[in-house]
């Protein structure tokens, strides 16, 4: 039949679409370890630091003063998933510091297909249940839901287990094994887009029957997904109808805009338009998506680099250069010259990331981070 033809087509060519994947950002450079921050006894709003003028001084001096009295004080009323990285070390720290997130997803998990068709579900050696304590720790409410990334998948891999409701049962029943083990209150799931928009219908119906099994367990489902315009739409409006009663989160990838030339890394309107596109008019289902917030830039000259929270510092510290807003993408940037190039950076600021939230506010959505050991502490205070 159509769906068995389109899910074979997997065999002659499985699309792996890294751009568009939190996938992407493993390549982010680690951050050293940094100093302990000294507190300050405002939020930033009261020192006049969310302005579409900041100073790189400011930022130099400011940055890690977060409000001391406002770590667990919430300001934004809706979900915030906030992801963290073993290879951003300080994102571990921000978890255990902030009680400003609803759900924070360590990215441990790799689901693997083996040659004799069996299933397991890898990354143990980075799960720490010492540090998940602390975590829940800092608000009654707060969930660990690691991301299961579909590893190393074939097209023949693909083609077995959509066809295959037995298969998935097994997989669903090898991952919320694993979640009960080890204490998970369920999996961030990362595959829609390893298959660029092929076989869809078949890609739903696995993540519904994993769904019901999650809930039979009283285990959340999040599902990761592709901005619904631009290069990587692969997600569109007809799947986010058929997948949102269903999936009880969706991480939209509102980010990486303009990740293969100089430009922001996600225009405000274009965030609007891509939570409008999936879900047109307000209420429970649209509430289901979190609107992703980028805590990295780039570096763009020849080739774009990433930035995280040491770099753009550094750059700051010797350069000194004037940042300068943009109104219609509502980000700022700033110019600088090494060896003869030219360089533009593009980097949050609390300005940036005041305007989003409030837009997620607006769109009665919530937040995805990726990642908050890139970030810079004071953002934390807008949360």
């Amino acid at each position: 039949n159509e769906m068995s033809t389109t899910v074979c087509l997997l065999l002659l060519a499985l699309i792996v679409v890294s751009d568009g994947t939190l996938s992407k950002s493993d390549k982010k450079k680690k951050q050293k370890t940094e100093k302990e921050v000294t507190l300050a006894s405002k939020p930033v709003a009261e020192r006049n630091l969310v302005t579409v003028q900041p100073k790189y001084k400011e930022i130099l001096d400011e940055h890690k003063r977060y409000f001391k009295d406002g770590r667990k004080i919430r300001n934004f009323d809706g979900d915030v998933l906030a992801y963290v990285t073993p290879w951003n070390g300080h994102g571990y720290d921000v978890a255990k510091t902030f009680g400003k997130f609803t759900a924070v997803s360590p990215v441990w998990l790799q689901l693997k297909r083996s040659r004799d068709g069996s299933f397991g579900v890898e990354g143990s050696h980075d799960i720490d249940q010492g540090w998940m304590d602390d975590v829940k720790s800092t608000g009654s409410s707060v969930e660990i839901l690691p991301r299961l990334l579909f590893d190393q998948w074939s097209g023949h891999d693909y083609q077995a287990v959509l066809t295959s409701e037995a298969a998935v049962k097994e997989l669903t029943a090898v991952v919320v094994g694993f979640c009960n083990m080890n204490k998970f209150d369920g999996v961030v799931v990362e595959v829609w887009s390893q298959l660029g928009g092929q076989a869809k219908e078949a890609l739903s119906s696995l993540i519904s029957l994993m769904a019901a099994d999650f809930h039979h367990n009283s285990l959340k489902l999040m599902l990761v997904i592709p901005p619904p315009i631009g290069r990587t739409a692969f997600f569109d409006a007809d799947d986010f109808a058929r997948l949102a009663p269903v999936v009880d989160s969706f991480s939209l990838m509102t980010y990486d805009f303009s990740s293969s030339g100089p430009g922001p890394n996600a225009p405000i309107e274009w965030m609007r338009q891509c939570v409008e596109k999936l879900a047109p008019e307000p209420g429970p289902l649209r509430k289901k998506i979190l609107l992703g917030l980028n805590f990295y830039g780039y570096d763009h000259s020849n080739a774009p680099e990433p930035v995280v929270a040491n770099r753009y510092i550094e750059l700051l510290s010797k350069y000194k250069p004037k940042l300068k807003w943009n109104s219609e993408s509502s980000e700022h940037h700033f110019e600088y010259k090494s060896n003869g190039s030219p360089h533009q950076v593009y980097y949050p600021t609390l300005k940036s990331i005041q305007l989003r939230i409030e837009l997620a506010h607006q769109l009665g959505t919530g937040l995805s981070i990726w990642e908050i050991g890139q970030g810079l502490d004071y953002f934390y205070d807008l949360l």
